[in-house]
């Protein structure tokens, strides 16, 4: 089935102008969740929300906190939407919440393009894990002019 009128799920994986759904959709009523059940598992520091509310507002999105899942559907139910779009996510996490809105609705993951391509599957957790592994990658054949 073809979506004539979804709406966009952006999650922090894919927080840009550069995410797929955007570019696909451009039009397309889209939404944000602050996961109100992750932030206080994971005790996020405030300086990560900070980073993620202004990436969210430099995006023609709407914002809510609270259920992820829940609010993606609400947001779907209100817009007469007939799918949902998203980019596809490395985090269980995310994945877990595509799986709760793919129950419900039609759901498309588009694929970002990478940052970095890295030789096998980044470790999940701390950016800096994250960094000592795709810095080199990044900085490869890179010679200053």
């Amino acid at each position: 089935m073809t979506m004539q009128r979804p709406i966009l799920w952006i999650h922090d994986e894919a927080l840009g102008p550069a995410n797929p759904a955007l570019r696909a959709w451009p039009d397309a009523p889209a939404l944000f969740v602050f996961d109100t059940q992750w932030i206080q598992a994971s005790r996020i520091s405030r300086k990560r929300l900070g980073f993620l509310y202004e990436a969210a507002l430099e995006l023609p999105l709407t914002l809510r906190k609270g259920d992820v899942a829940a609010e993606v559907l609400a947001f779907a139910q209100r817009h007469d939407a007939d799918g949902v779009v998203t980019s596809s996510a490395v985090d269980p996490r995310l994945q877990q919440i595509a799986d709760a809105i793919g129950a419900e609705l039609p759901l498309d993951e588009l694929d970002p393009d990478p940052f970095v391509e890295l030789p096998r599957p980044p470790r999940l957790g701390r950016f800096s894990r994250y960094w000592r592994e795709a810095e080199p990658v990044v900085w490869e054949g890179y010679s200053p002019g």
